[in-house]
């Protein structure tokens, strides 16, 4: 049975859950030591990170060390209390060394040389005890030293990098050519690289002289470094032009060893690239890494794309290829922001423009505007997103590429959709439909399946206007999204969403399986934006379900949804409606006056957003039924005064989603007011409505009108 694939990034979130969930429910007291923080990766760094957030729930201690010029994440735990630790005395030091080399008199001198050199650091002190006994000045064994020279004639090395230096220098050839190479590799390492590097491995002797460690021993034999500051002084004692061949030996190694896997080892290849000073190479493969990640695992791929611009700014004036090379991956940079919560709009998004415009490239400046775009549109500017979104289409149609109209449009298309300008999302998405032709990856630079999207974005457009066809575009743009990747498939999912909270799409059980798949594959996937969209859906879908128990769990997700959105600061647009939906579930459980005024704030954020013809019609609905359900006198005249407003808002012609809601609640103010003509005539007319277009949920809301 093949395993499920997982991307680094949601194995690395899957992993956190895991040991958070553990940590918490740990009853017995725990001492957790992260040694040399100094010397950690950023992903490493990041995940401990989140470990630590849930420690002071918790019967543990957390002892990190680390040196002073470290300031990391690790340092700045919140409620982490700092122990700055001097150098050891030199009483210390002496009962150190005492112990490394024993008590024989003829050590006495020696030792005390090595105390004074040492400075109070101990890895300094072993070190010299180790580089002396593998130069012959010490005999024995560790702890019973014995020395027959003159400790007048004994020189003890200055530095620490020096007595690594120097018990380098005395290996045999094999073995110093060995060290050498693997200190090109990596901290980590294997045999493959370094026969494809042309070098025999001697690694006998540097395991027994703890320089490295083998830490793997079955099929792929692996080794490490004893020390980060071995490996820095094997790589650092090389000649920069021996360092740099043997980088550029090692990209082509990469390369040629797994030729299917290329694009996956493009970052490894860029690096030793950039390491052999082959700025223009590296700065390609950097460029094809981030490509490669994108839609696996966006840090990663933006990391990539830091990386080639770092390589072009350093350029020199007069490269020709510069200002192309600076603008490339800047553009990237720019159109996924939104991906990891980056504010584009700003100096960001400024500098690249000015790039553009020295330049004439318009394709890039494009890029970079769908991610402004949806960065505002994300952060509940809607107005001015949907203002840049006419900007933004502009641009691409006066530049007239296919592949870059398909790739481009949807965060335009989904601007419009959050303002209620539906008929131009229903025009952008049938021509990116039609200039896709068929193609599911057409323009994928900036989500992997465009088509998918503009597919369920037309099926949108399609049953808010009433128009036909939208139940095959919703299933062709699910399933294409679903077989292209998690993030195509994260960004087709919030139309459901919508679908649901209008009243078009019902939640039965088949329903609720194909979001709890999606919620499982944004799980497996990682990425922040499905693993933000996927449980608003699902919350969505199941506070429109009829068990107390189906209601409750959603009302859970929607809340911790609620509270990823504020304290992130990103989804703000979907924030209302979330409000709403939170709202009516407090008013379900009997507190209606508490849930009321949080219904009427969320609507005056959709109004004053513009956004009271898109989410505005649902919350509407909400309050106005929340209003009749609690029935006072005043509750009736505002529940009545809400409709009429949503009756008389400005919209384009055929908005047929208001219609069928206004008929609804017309029916329900009726009942209330005691007028069973004029509520069997909106019923009536209310079921028929909903029949014709097909709208599954009032289908189902207006049989259960009596």
């Amino acid at each position: 049975m093949e395993l499920p694939k997982i991307d680094p990034d949601a194995r690395r979130r899957r992993l956190t859950a895991l040991v958070n969930a553990a940590s918490l429910a740990r009853k017995s007291t725990a001492l957790f030591v992260i040694e040399d923080a100094h010397w950690i990766d950023e992903v490493s760094e990041s995940m401990l990170a989140e470990f630590l957030i849930v420690i002071p729930q918790t019967p543990s201690l957390v002892l990190i060390t680390y040196r002073p010029e470290y300031r990391g994440a690790l340092g700045q735990v919140a409620g982490g209390q700092a122990l700055a630790l001097a150098p050891l005395s030199d009483q210390e030091t002496a009962a150190l060394i005492t112990g490394l080399l024993g008590s024989d008199p003829s050590i006495g001198e020696l030792g005390q040389a090595i105390t004074d050199r040492a400075a109070g650091n101990p890895f300094f002190a072993e070190e010299m005890v180790r580089e002396l006994a593998e130069r012959g000045v010490l005999r024995g064994e560790p702890g019973a030293y014995t020395s027959v020279a003159d400790v007048s004639e004994v020189s003890v090395p200055a530095t620490l990098q020096a007595t690594i230096a120097a018990r380098i220098d005395r290996l045999d050839p094999a073995a110093k050519r060995t060290l050498s190479a693997a200190a090109v590799i990596g901290s980590r390492f294997g045999l493959d690289l370094l026969t494809g590097l042309g070098i025999e491995p001697a690694m006998l002797d540097l395991v027994a002289g703890q320089l490295i460690d083998q830490v793997r021993f079955a099929q792929q034999p692996e080794y490490v470094f004893h020390h980060p500051l071995i490996r820095a002084v094997a790589y650092e004692s090389q000649l920069k032009s021996d360092r740099a061949l043997l980088h550029r030996r090692l990209a082509a190694a990469i390369e040629a060893r797994e030729p299917d896997s290329v694009e996956k080892n493009a970052a490894l290849i860029a690096e030793h690239l950039e390491a052999a000073g082959d700025l223009h190479a590296a700065y390609g493969w950097h460029m094809r890494a981030g490509v490669w990640a994108r839609n696996r695992d966006i840090a990663a791929a933006r990391l990539s794309w830091e990386h080639a611009r770092t390589i072009a700014d350093a350029l020199p004036a007069d490269d020709p290829n510069r200002a192309a090379m600076r603008i490339a991956p800047r553009a990237m940079l720019c159109g996924t922001a939104y991906r990891v919560h980056i504010n584009v709009a700003g100096d960001r998004f400024d500098e690249l423009r000015e790039l553009c415009a020295a330049a004439d490239d318009k394709a890039s400046l494009a890029i970079a505007m769908a991610g402004l775009v949806i960065d505002h549109a994300l952060r509940g500017r809607v107005r001015e997103a949907s203002r840049l979104a006419s900007e933004h289409m502009a641009l691409v149609e006066s530049i007239g590429d296919a592949t870059l109209t398909v790739g481009l449009s949807c965060t335009a298309i989904m601007a419009k959709c959050e303002s209620g300008e539906y008929s131009d999302a229903l025009r952008w998405s049938q021509r990116v439909i039609d200039l896709a032709d068929d193609d599911s990856s057409k323009g994928n630079f900036i989500i992997g399946s465009p088509l998918a999207l503009a597919l369920t974005q037309r099926a949108a457009a399609r049953w808010i206007l009433g128009r036909p066809g939208w139940r095959d575009d919703l299933r062709r743009g699910l399933d294409m999204a679903r077989s292209a990747d998690p993030m195509s498939y994260a960004r087709v999912l919030p139309y459901v969403g919508v679908g649901i909270s209008l009243g078009v799409l019902r939640t039965d059980d088949r329903a609720v399986c194909e979001i709890e798949d999606a919620l499982r594959i944004a799980e497996r996937a990682g990425d922040d934006v499905a693993l933000t969209f996927a449980p608003l859906v699902m919350g969505l879908a199941l506070v429109h379900r009829q068990t107390n128990a189906e209601r409750d769990r959603g009302q859970k997700l929607l809340a911790e949804v609620s509270e990823v959105f504020r304290r992130r600061g990103h989804n703000l647009a979907d924030l209302a409606i979330v409000d709403v939906f939170l709202a009516r579930e407090t008013a379900r459980r009997g507190d209606r006056d508490s849930a009321i005024p949080l219904m009427r704030a969320a609507i005056d954020q959709l109004t004053s957003e513009g956004q009271l013809l898109a989410w505005g019609i649902a919350a509407k609905g909400v309050l106005v039924e929340t209003l009749l359900d609690r029935g006072a006198d005043a509750d009736v005249a505002e529940a009545e005064a809400a409709i009429e407003r949503l009756a008389s808002a400005p919209a384009e012609e055929g908005l047929v989603i208001r219609d069928i809601w206004l008929l609804r609640l017309r029916a329900l103010l009726a009942r209330t007011h005691g007028d069973a003509t004029a509520y069997a005539d909106f019923r009536d007319r209310y079921r028929d409505m909903a029949t014709t277009l097909g709208y599954e949920g009032h289908i189902a809301w207006a049989e259960a009108m009596p």
